[in-house]
């Protein structure tokens, strides 16, 4: 089992390239798991259609640990294995706190044993890297991050934060830098200002992902673009960036 963190600031796309790569790897016949880790609990939305999923911390505060691993799974498009960590209510608790509880009880659970997937995503959000957000980078959970960007100033800092988290963590065990993914926005100088930040942390560009509206489109109608645009280009861009990372 192949366990992969991917890690980006809110709203740099981080989840829908998890999606689409879930998608393409599915089709290349692995059994994949996406586990998101955003106290907003919308990783997996468009493998649902939009559809409701009762997230860990949610079934956790109603039933304590009398639930059963079906309760917070459901199988989505292409036969991915859902699960949402969740987030506490809000005003009461600590998000970071919240994922180190979720990732817990999902191993309590069994739900790895259980679903016995090939290949395990973990789409975390990397605004801040406390203890709770660095809980799939350490041993036993996430074998390699990667690190989702585009050219944007405040995305290559929390960029840079994540790669100078995973740099501290040398040396215990934890997951290492598989590499940074380029998320186009368009904006000057983007390729040199994210090599210049691969150079920074020695590792390399994994793959480029291209703006285009067809994932805007997709991401609209609740669909990867995986399924809205199985031939596109963008549709090969996936598979290629899945190809990578395994």
């Amino acid at each position: 089992m192949k366990k992969v963190a991917v890690y980006g600031k809110g709203g740099i796309g981080k989840s829908t390239i998890v999606s689409n790569m879930a998608v393409a790897l599915s089709r290349q016949g692995y059994r994949v798991m996406q586990i998101g880790c955003d106290p907003k609990a919308d990783s997996t939305i468009t493998l649902r259609h939009g559809e409701p999923l009762p997230t860990v911390l949610e079934t956790f505060r109603r039933k304590k640990n009398d639930f059963f691993a079906e309760e917070i799974v459901r199988i989505g498009y292409a036969d991915v294995i859902c699960v949402e960590a969740g987030g506490p209510i809000p005003g009461m608790g600590c998000a970071g706190r919240g994922i180190i509880t979720a990732l817990e009880k999902v191993e309590v659970k069994g739900i790895y044993e259980t679903y016995q997937p090939d290949i395990v995503f973990y789409d975390v959000l990397g605004d801040v890297v406390c203890g709770g957000f660095s809980m799939p980078m350490r041993s036993g959970y996430a074998d390699e991050v990667y690190i989702v960007t585009s050219g944007e100033n405040m995305s290559i800092y929390a960029a840079a934060n994540i790669a100078t988290a995973i740099r501290n963590f040398q040396g215990r065990g934890y997951a290492s830098l598989g590499g940074v993914i380029l998320n186009r926005r368009n904006v000057k100088r983007e390729t040199e200002k994210v090599m210049e930040l691969c150079d920074d942390f020695q590792t390399n560009i994994t793959g480029i992902i291209e703006f285009s509206e067809l994932v805007q489109d997709a991401d609209e109608r609740k669909m990867t673009l995986m399924e809205a645009y199985p031939d596109s280009e963008m549709a090969e861009s996936y598979m290629c960036l899945a190809s990578a990372v395994v």
